[in-house]
């Protein structure tokens, strides 16, 4: 987690791998309580699957959002896409913040989950 926060998840008997599947996340982070509660909306493996927050979530620079990927071939190699559209928090402080700071965290994440998904491959070939 960034600026050395830590989170701790909690998923339910699907494990975040069926359509449905709800996956929990709580944290502090720089003193402030957060949590996240997310649905997988799509699953298709390998290729794709993309999930969204349910509730309101209690984040610091971005609110509700939705998440994914897929994997499409290009030129006999893998093409990996991650995404993430996000909307700014609720509050007035939440939304100076994720203007501020939304879209160097959205970056971060998808990056993180690119890198996540290259060293799961380089093992798998290994």
């Amino acid at each position: 987690m960034m600026l050395g926060g830590r989170m701790s998840y909690e998923f339910d008997d699907a494990q975040g791998r069926a359509v449905g599947s709800v996956i929990r996340m709580e944290g502090i982070i720089l003193g402030v309580r957060l949590s996240v509660e997310e649905v997988v909306i799509e699953r298709q493996p390998p290729r794709r699957k993309s999930w969204e927050t349910r509730g309101r979530p209690n984040l610091l620079v971005i609110g509700a959002h939705r998440m994914g990927f897929e994997i499409g071939d290009s030129d006999g190699a893998a093409r990996l896409r991650v995404f993430i559209d996000y909307d700014y928090p609720g509050s007035v402080l939440g939304r100076i913040l994720g203007w501020t700071f939304g879209p160097i965290y959205a970056r971060w994440c998808v990056k993180r989950m690119a890198e996540d998904a290259v060293r799961t491959f380089q093992r798998q070939k290994a």
